[in-house]
């Protein structure tokens, strides 16, 4: 009797579980077509997958296999990949040496700073990782060795990647500014320098550079002219990895009050130069000068190990990735992936290490054909129906708490965005009546008009999913 019992009893749970999810597939299916049929879509894509989260399930597909530019909403997979290869314990190590010998407090020999691939080192989003903390560690290393002043250099050391520092397929106008910093295995400060500008007072007239972090081997062209009252940021920086010359274009709003952030073409230079001018000011004198590997400078066999600098973990990088949608932490991340679990740390490799470890969990390579792993490039293409398989996937796994808490709450959703040109997309979770748990991706590209207004229509749609 009991047995009859439990089975009508789950008889009665799955039937209504089946008929709510046709309900919601009938009511997203209605609220799509209207969605497809609006005039800002008129040339335009759109793909929508809303899953079960719990079994994988589809309720919803909406040109779910076609692969479109996801923009941001690809760091969901990147982290969740992060958190399944390296775990959430996962830390970077940057490694300060010395080489030579110190006789009566006096280093014949270089500092040599050798990182690993860390993208927190030097950001202000940890105590324990800004600029002064770091500096200061630096600093009690070479105190407590009886170091009093070098006769050598400070070598930024960055050779355990290679040189291509930026994804193929990222365009010229976004790699000069600080959302299109290239990647280091020495980054430093997220690996971009703020401007802080005086505009003049009428508009067309001249800015100026009035503060900011400017490096000795950078030279800034400054071609930046005032904007009207209102007209705020149109900064735009031009330059290339490790070259010196960084040209601002654009205008500035004479009424506007913003530090802008550019990236910096060497980022392990510029390391090498703040470790420098701290020892200086510290009373420990360098006689010589920085360089980096870079600049041709290689390292001698024999060192010896002044401190570890440990990053943060892997957990806590996670949520100011997704939080903040840090393209950097997705690029690093990626190279990790290439250098830990591929040929090498490479962009190249690491993809190649991320689409395999989707293909062995049953996705398709071919739905994700991307070259970054942030979103950045204009050419990634994905489809909502792999990404929102990432999302069901990552709610089984330990892990879990970690990558939800990570995802920004927008439209009183946990969801992940995602903003280029003519792009909008939005990846994340629900709870259907606060009850049935689904995961979701939307993508649209190429639609005209009003961001803003593009914007609340997927909101609008999304809200069926309240």
């Amino acid at each position: 009797m009991k047995k009859l019992t439990l089975l009508i009893s789950l008889f009665i749970f799955f039937t209504f579980a089946s008929a709510q999810a046709q309900t919601l597939s009938s009511k997203l299916q209605v609220a799509f077509n209207k969605f497809s049929a609006d005039e800002q879509l008129k040339y335009g894509s759109a793909s929508f997958t809303v899953l079960n989260s719990g079994n994988g399930e589809l309720i919803f597909g909406g040109n779910q296999n076609t692969g479109l530019a996801p923009a941001s909403t690809l760091k969901t997979i990147t982290s969740a990949t992060a958190l399944a290869l390296l775990g959430e314990d996962f830390t970077y190590k940057t490694e300060i040496f010395y080489s030579g010998a110190i006789e009566n407090g006096i280093l014949n020999g270089d500092i040599i700073i050798s990182g690993s691939g860390d993208p927190t080192l030097g950001s202000a989003r940890w105590k324990t990782s800004t600029k002064e903390s770091v500096l200061n560690q630096v600093l009690f290393a070479l105190q407590k060795a009886g170091i009093q002043s070098v006769n050598g250099k400070i070598i930024a050391d960055d050779s355990a990647w290679d040189t291509q520092s930026l994804p193929i397929g990222w365009i010229w106008q976004d790699i000069g500014n600080y959302y299109g910093a290239g990647t280091s295995a020495l980054s430093w400060g997220e690996n971009q320098l703020e401007l802080i500008f005086s505009p003049g007072k009428t508009i067309g007239s001249a800015v100026k550079i009035s503060n900011g972090e400017v490096y000795p081997f950078l030279d800034i062209k400054n071609e930046l002219t005032a904007g009207g009252i209102g007209s705020g940021d149109d900064v735009y920086a031009y330059s290339a990895p490790y070259t010196s010359t960084i040209y601002l274009r654009g205008t500035y709003g004479i009424d506007l009050k913003k530090k802008i952030g550019l990236s910096l073409p060497d980022p392990a230079l510029a390391m090498a130069y703040d470790v420098l001018a701290f020892l200086q000011k510290s009373n420990i004198k360098v006689l010589d000068f920085t360089t980096s590997r870079i600049l041709g400078q290689k390292n001698g066999d024999k060192k010896s190990l002044l401190t570890t600098i440990i990053s943060p973990p892997l957990k806590e990088i996670i949520y100011w990735f997704n939080q903040k949608s840090i393209n950097l932490y997705g690029e690093q991340l990626l190279r990790t992936l290439g250098s830990k679990f591929g040929k090498s740390a490479s962009t190249v490799d690491g993809i190649k290490v991320l689409r395999k470890f989707w293909e062995d969990k049953g996705i398709d390579q071919e739905t994700l054909n991307i070259g970054d792993g942030s979103g950045l490039s204009p050419a990634d293409r994905v489809t909502t129906l792999t990404m929102a398989k990432v999302l069901s996937f990552a709610q089984k796994q330990p892990w879990y708490p970690t990558y939800l808490e990570s995802l920004p709450l927008n439209n009183n959703l946990k969801m992940k965005s995602g903003t280029i040109a003519d792009v909008l997309a939005y990846a994340g979770y629900s709870k259907v009546d606060g009850q049935s748990p689904v995961c979701f991706s939307i993508i649209i590209n190429n639609y005209k008009g009003s961001t803003t207004a593009m914007r609340q229509k997927i909101f609008n749609l999304l809200n069926q999913l309240k």
